[in-house]
């Protein structure tokens, strides 16, 4: 760690700035086919020129890899003709960033910023939803109602109960507000602990790095076990056997990315009683087959990657105040680390 005012070491992929205003003047904005022609227009009056549309899949023809100047591009997926040094600034559609960056090397030099929106907030709406029905028997229920069954089943209260969030970022740090907001106790779980006082919305937060034998033990107390994870090769797999094996009856909630978790990790923890029951919100492939062993996992919700969709407003506002940083020579908050992968 550097001492009282020493100079931060540069960290691959994170610049202090954005594009120059005057590269940025002069750059032309590039879109992707599946944009709406709304979204496209409230694009075009942020950025203050006329926006030309990619090719079917985001290819990139002739005519806009021959005519000059730096590009902007807002889309899902870069071509590859689009990944080279006239690339200034690409902006993504979607908070997850990892497919985009798993595709090939990204150029030097350009930003990545991403759209978040009111994301969190639905994510943790989406968890505190399955957290409630959990309490009050609803899966249960709807089943006795299936079969035409009048039986009284125990439901519980949240109050009092612990929830460990992985990831204690925007998304992390929504999804422990509103569980806390209900009486929840939230330990939020980092690469590396955080000095001071905790983030907005946690009782605690630990770093899985520095504390294996802390996180253990909130593993084993833990009600919901809530996994907020960008993908990147430090998490790849992350939640595995003995992540699983030190959980006592939790359930586990993944609203990140599906390849985090060790697939047969998980079904042996169900299996064995260690996870009382997983929703799954994400999946390693997407779309699961109807032959996936997912589906047929015990004790398991799968939903279809809905938890946080993001709508044109909030890409619209989004790439908005990316803007607005970028041309005042500030670095976006929504801008991504290319060399950490979120």
């Amino acid at each position: 760690m550097p001492g009282p005012g020493a100079v931060p070491e540069a960290v691959p992929g994170e610049g202090p700035g954005g594009p120059a205003p005057d590269l940025l003047a002069r750059a032309r904005l590039l879109v992707a086919p599946e944009l709406s022609a709304s979204l496209v227009r409230e694009l075009e009056r942020i950025a203050g020129r006329g926006a030309e549309q990619l090719g079917a899949g985001g290819a990139a023809d002739g005519p806009l890899l021959t005519a000059d100047g730096p590009l902007l591009c807002v889309g899902a997926v870069l071509p590859d003709a689009l990944r080279t040094e006239r690339l200034l600034w690409f902006h993504s559609v979607n908070a997850g960033t990892d497919p985009l960056l798993a595709a090939g090397p990204w150029p030097a030099g350009a930003l990545l910023t991403r759209s978040v929106g009111r994301m969190g907030e639905r994510i943790a709406q989406y968890v505190l939803g399955w957290v409630l029905a959990e309490c009050q028997a609803v899966p249960e229920y709807v089943a006795q109602h299936a079969r035409a069954e009048w039986r009284r089943l125990p439901t519980e209260l949240v109050a009092g109960q612990t929830a460990l969030v992985y990831g204690t970022g925007r998304i992390g740090g929504a999804v422990a507000g509103l569980l806390r907001s209900c009486g929840v106790r939230t330990v939020g779980v980092g690469r590396t602990a955080r000095t001071g006082a905790p983030p907005a919305g946690f009782d605690r937060v630990i770093g899985a790095e520095e504390d294996p034998d802390a996180e253990a033990e909130e593993l084993a107390g833990a009600r919901w076990v809530v996994a907020a994870l960008p993908l990147t090769g430090a998490t790849e797999g992350f939640f595995g056997a003995g992540r699983f094996a030190a959980m006592r009856g939790a359930t586990f909630v993944n609203v990140g990315r599906g390849a985090t978790v060790d697939p047969v990790a998980l079904e042996g923890a169900l299996r064995g009683g260690g996870v009382r029951r997983a929703v799954l919100d994400v999946l390693p492939e997407e779309p699961a087959a109807p032959g996936d062993p997912v589906w047929r996992l015990p004790r398991t919700v799968i939903t279809s990657h809905s938890a946080g969709i993001t709508a044109d407003e909030d890409v619209a506002q989004d790439f908005a105040a990316c803007w607005e940083a970028v041309a005042a020579g500030r670095r976006p908050e929504l801008a991504v680390n290319t060399g950490r992968g979120y």
